[in-house]
């Protein structure tokens, strides 16, 4: 049985349309039909039903799908297996923000061991723009940064922390969990400042007030600033990721401020476009290893 035509199956039904599944694969749409068709002829069965402008799986097709995307995961795995030894390098340089360092790396590089067990592994601790200047002076080989736009970088975009207000205990914005921007103008606070876009909304929010917020304390590490917040020096914008521990233990609460809804911090994965695919191949696993990091942290904080 061809191991495309199983492919093109799982990419029609991922997708719902054979045009989409198409230009997925990189294939004209009457190749991935055919395909199908062939699919079809082996199994002896119909997959898909067309209702309108919908394609979707038949009774027989849903029986098969969980088969055809094992095979796939096991194909994938095999030829990653295979790889992995030709490709690995002997060591790799990852540069990371601080709150990357300290919340999401432990984490990564336990998994990315257990995958690269030959691989050796130097962290490097820096803010974005340094991290940029190291990558493309080849002093690291990967970074985690924030949102970056360059033309010798290759960006990709995985995670998006929110930035949430967090109050400690006893504090008066406990009892309903939101302020206003106004309530907050009389508050004490302590600023964690990233330089990214992301904050300056929150600066631009303070901007309608007559009179500036009281920020008492701006400092660049951010586990400097939740520990003012934990001394009660004040209270603070920070990065969800870095408090989920203590909001569990409740020793801060997170408040929901309306005017700055919506803001997160974005973090992304770079490397240079010159690099082999030696970098690709281990951006990638980064990013899963990231992504993985995070949904395992959330559960158990859960």
């Amino acid at each position: 049985m061809n191991i495309e035509n199983m492919e093109a199956f799982v990419y029609v039904n991922h997708y719902g349309s054979f045009n989409k599944a198409a230009e997925a694969l990189f294939l004209s749409q009457p190749s991935v039909t055919a395909r199908i068709q062939t699919l079809e002829r082996e199994l002896e069965c119909k997959l898909f039903d067309r209702q309108s402008k919908q394609t979707v799986l038949t009774e027989d097709g849903r029986k098969f799908l969980p088969y055809a995307e094992q095979m796939l995961q096991v194909l994938q795995k095999g030829k990653q297996k295979l790889q992995q030894r030709k490709k690995a390098p002997q060591q790799i340089r990852i540069g990371c923000t601080i709150s990357v360092s300290n919340y999401i790396i432990p984490e990564i590089l336990k998994q990315l061991r257990a995958r690269y067990p030959e691989v050796n592994y130097k962290i490097v601790t820096a803010t974005t723009d340094q991290l940029v200047h190291k990558l493309l002076n080849r002093e690291v080989d990967i970074s985690f940064v924030r949102k970056v736009m360059h033309p010798a970088i290759r960006t990709l975009a995985f995670y998006e922390d929110p930035i949430s207000l967090y109050v400690y205990d006893g504090h008066p914005f406990m009892k309903t969990g939101k302020a206003s921007i106004q309530d907050i103008q009389r508050e004490t606070l302590v600023f964690f400042e990233c330089g990214s876009l992301d904050w300056m909304r929150i600066h631009r929010a303070f901007e309608s007030l007559e009179q500036p917020p009281d920020i008492a304390f701006q400092v660049d590490n951010v586990v400097t600033a939740k520990k003012l917040v934990l001394e009660e020096a004040g209270i603070a914008f920070l990065p969800d990721v870095c408090v989920n521990r203590e909001v569990k233990d409740q020793k801060l609460f997170r408040v929901h401020v309306p005017e700055v809804a919506g803001v997160s911090m974005q973090i992304s994965i770079i490397a240079t476009k010159e690099d082999c695919a030696v970098t690709s191949d281990f951006a990638d696993a980064l990013t899963e290893g990231f992504r993985g990091a995070v949904l395992l942290q959330k559960s158990s904080l859960a």
